[in-house]
């Protein structure tokens, strides 16, 4: 496998305007070790930084290698790695937007979904919660487990969004929120019995093999979305990514 110093020197591209030196696609896809499809659609919906020259992409290679450095790291640094400079200064994200972002998209998909910081900590309230989710919000204990998992999703840098089966018995799938290079935060989609029959767990939410595809499809865009409303880390003041729903909730 190639590093990204020698793909670099290899092509000899920079980016429009700059010295940069940029990477093809063929060589992101032997970094990274992932077909062309993959690639193309990762930089379509955000997940790779990249440029369009013309009707090729071209990708920075300072920030792929950045994304190779921190995949290599345990898991414990990754959130250090990508936390603003200065926890005075975060960059900060309309919660507003985001709630109602996904808010429509958890109707559409037929999941619930929320924003977490990289802790796991909610930044909204869960929209579209499933029964079980609803009930388990009363137990402190069930709680912690479930945002002890989250967190745990955050640590796990892979490009692919997947379900996993949590503690509450429903499966669940994240993709980054970026402000720049930087991961600030995660949405997730849950909820989703690890069945497509109704009748075995009716306080879940039961989706077919394609819908699950489509939920897999849809989380990056979301991300996408919301990435692009980040307001980027300035003076200190006051924060939309300060505290949390669930939080708010149990203090009171």
């Amino acid at each position: 496998m190639h590093n990204v110093q020698d793909a670099h020197t290899e092509t000899g591209t920079t980016s429009p305007g700059s010295r940069e030196p940029l990477l093809t696609a063929t060589q992101v896809q032997s970094l990274l070790g992932v077909d062309r499809s993959t690639v193309y659609r990762m930089a379509e919906d955000g997940r790779l930084p990249a440029v369009k020259i013309g009707r090729q992409w071209r990708f920075p290679a300072h920030r792929i290698e950045r994304m190779l450095e921190v995949q290599n790291l345990p898991a414990a640094d990754v959130a250090a790695v990508f936390q603003a400079p200065s926890p005075a200064t975060p960059p900060a994200l309309p919660l507003d937007a985001a709630s109602a972002v996904i808010g429509v998209a958890a109707e559409l998909l037929g999941v619930m979904m929320v924003v977490t910081d990289l802790d796991g900590h909610p930044l909204t309230d869960v929209a579209n919660p499933c029964a079980r989710f609803a009930e388990a919000a009363h137990d402190p204990t069930a709680i912690a487990a479930c945002l002890e998992e989250w967190r745990t999703m955050a640590a796990e840098l892979e490009f692919e969004p997947r379900f996993r089966t949590g503690p509450l018995g429903f499966a669940c799938a994240r993709s980054y929120i970026r402000s720049g290079d930087r991961l600030i935060g995660m949405v997730l989609a849950g909820g989703v019995a690890d069945t497509d029959d109704d009748a075995q767990e009716p306080d879940l939410y039961h989706l077919d093999h394609d819908q699950r595809r489509q939920v897999l499809a849809t989380l990056p865009k979301v991300a996408t979305a919301l990435s692009r409303a980040v307001v980027p880390a300035g003076p200190p003041g006051d924060h939309a990514v300060a505290g949390s729903p669930i939080d708010r909730r149990s203090a009171q």
